[in-house]
């Protein structure tokens, strides 16, 4: 479904990805882990078209989508969930999530109640500002964002960033109903153990380049690659 073939990006001369090539097939939950600097959100902003790739090719379903402007990429069923939710703060959770409808051409009653369904706490605070939810709740409210534009694949940046295990847990049970349901996923996480909890496969990326590649089990049993790259003890 995705496909990146020797990825190179940059900010200003600081070469951040340097030569990835990954795959996502249809249906997976594939997550990229890594220390904090080793470039995890600068490359999937670059298969949103925010950060040009100067080098490579990005693919989804064997389409070059490498030079297409970020909105064009979105239309084509791909949705970001950003590490800091980029909610709005003064909007209320109801005008959220009318907002994110707007996005794909206009309201669907239908999809809201199965966003709805799958956060159900969301619909105890449709009417609190953004700004006034819990971090737990900011995070549910961005993602049920990213799935009212209807995608075929989320990407989802830290998704247990700063939140309690409990939360955690729930966020978790919730993007595996999401994946069963037919919603690809492409999951950056800091935390190992979420990643391999979710994940069927794992990238490990260091220094803008890919370390490991291979199943979640393989990389729960290889130690030396856990200790050399993610800073595990």
């Amino acid at each position: 479904m995705l496909r990146l073939e020797e990825v190179h990006s940059y900010y200003g001369p600081s070469h951040v990805v340097q030569g990835v090539s990954l795959s996502v097939a249809r249906g997976e939950t594939v997550a990229l882990v890594g220390r904090n600097g080793a470039g995890k959100t600068t490359l999937l902003k670059t298969i949103m078209g925010i950060v040009p790739a100067r080098r490579g090719r990005v693919r989804l379903d064997e389409t070059d989508v490498t030079s297409l402007p970020t909105h064009e990429i979105a239309r084509r069923g791909i949705t970001l969930v950003p590490e800091d939710r980029r909610i709005f703060p003064r909007l209320t959770v109801a005008e959220n999530l009318e907002v994110a409808a707007l996005g794909r051409g206009g309201g669907d009653g239908a999809a809201l109640d199965r966003v709805l369904e799958y956060f159900p706490r969301l619909r105890e605070r449709l009417d609190q500002a953004g700004q006034n939810l819990s971090g737990g709740e900011q995070q549910m409210l961005a993602l049920a964002r990213g799935f009212l534009t209807r995608p075929d694949l989320m990407l989802i940046d830290e998704l247990s960033g700063g939140l309690m295990p409990m939360l955690v847990d729930a966020l978790m049970e919730i993007l595996q109903r999401i994946n069963r349901d037919g919603v690809t996923i492409l999951l950056v996480e800091q935390d190992l153990e979420v990643a391999l909890a979710l994940a069927s496969r794992c990238y490990v990326l260091d220094q803008g380049r890919i370390q490991f590649e291979g199943p979640a089990e393989a990389l729960r049993r290889d130690h030396e690659i856990q200790a050399r790259f993610l800073g595990a003890t």
